[in-house]
């Protein structure tokens, strides 16, 4: 389509555009510039051309889109449940390391206090 074809307007808009540079003819607007106005407002008001295109591109179009959505669904749910199992994964070994460090800990602490009574004890008996 050449640039400035107007055949994917609808009659409406083309109606539109005529009234609009009509009134800004009567302005005092040149004709180029008038005709040049008036498709800028109509593409303003509508976005461009709104013909009907025909029934097998737009199913086309909507089942590959629909298609599309399914797919990014499906991929999302696949990565949330990744996720859910990492976190879940991660969490578990925290707690089971915390709970490894606090026996160590605990077991080192009580030896000291075992060395420190018998030296104390040995120290008493000399």
């Amino acid at each position: 389509m050449p640039r400035g074809d107007k055949s994917s307007y609808t009659d409406k808009q083309k109606r539109q555009a005529e009234h609009i540079e009509e009134s800004e003819k009567k302005e005092g607007r040149g004709a180029k510039a008038a005709e040049r106005i008036a498709w800028a407002s109509v593409n303003k008001q509508d976005g461009g051309g709104k013909k009907k295109t025909t029934r097998k591109a737009a199913k086309k179009k909507s089942t590959t889109r629909k298609t599309a959505k399914k797919a990014t669904r499906k991929s999302a749910k696949k990565a949330t449940k990744k996720a859910a199992k990492k976190s879940t994964g991660k969490v578990a070994k925290k707690k089971t390391a915390k709970k490894s460090t606090r026996k160590t800990v605990a077991k080192k602490s009580t030896g000291k206090r075992t060395a420190k009574k018998t030296t104390k004890k040995a120290a008493a008996k000399k």
